[in-house]
């Protein structure tokens, strides 16, 4: 006949509960494998480590814009007619609803730049009305975020922050300058007939401030 001892009731009981303590941790790390997602290095996916290089993302981004408004862009007088006519229909028809308080329109026109102010050249662009004031950023400093909302394509959704988002239309700009600008004389634009495609918020409909994406001298 066996004897149980106290000590040996003891180890059984340490036993099982070793044994329910190992099963838990098996449970808990497998919960853990499946939870776990494994992420690249340098992927899409790596939030973690990437970064938002304004530079690089402008460059990138740039030409995409460009062929945006230029395959949208509307003869000015085709577009000045249209405003003239009904300002809410023409901005539904030509133009794409940005972040701002009216439609990007991207337009297109030849006129002859007047004298600059901060930057800003004045062009007068036959068969348009007087009432009309045509006015083109030449920089160096390009204000505004027209060329980031001109496409429709870029939202805040895409970005981490509102920095980047910001950013990201400053960029824009920035390789428009390198692009466009940087290989005109600029300072010199005064009297010379010029095209431009490009485009504006659509707030005054008797001011426009264009935001260049093509600009040749004649």
């Amino acid at each position: 006949m066996s004897t149980v001892t106290p000590s040996m009731k003891r180890n059984q009981r340490h036993q099982v509960r070793l044994t329910i303590e190992v099963v838990l941790l098996l449970i808990v790390l497998a919960a853990m494998a499946l939870s776990t997602k494994v992420v690249k290095i340098g992927s899409g996916a790596d939030t973690q480590t990437k970064e938002f290089e304004p530079a690089a993302y402008g460059e990138a981004q740039f030409p995409k814009t460009l062929a945006a408004i230029e395959k949208r862009a509307v003869a000015a007088d085709v577009l000045a007619a249209a405003i003239a006519k009904d300002q809410d229909a023409a901005g539904k028809q030509y133009g794409i609803a940005g972040g701002g308080i009216g439609p990007e329109m991207s337009v297109k026109f030849t006129g002859v730049a007047g004298k600059e102010d901060s930057g800003v050249d004045e062009v007068k662009v036959p068969g348009l009305p007087d009432s009309l004031v045509i006015r083109v950023q030449t920089g160096p400093a390009i204000i505004g975020t027209d060329l980031r909302d001109a496409t429709g394509d870029i939202n805040f959704g895409q970005f981490t922050n509102q920095i980047d988002y910001q950013n990201a239309g400053y960029a824009i700009n920035a390789a428009m300058k390198k692009d466009v600008l940087s290989k005109i004389d600029t300072a010199k634009l005064t009297g010379k007939t010029i095209s431009v495609v490009g485009v504006f918020q659509l707030v005054n409909p008797n001011g426009w401030l264009i935001t260049p994406v093509k600009l040749d001298v004649q």
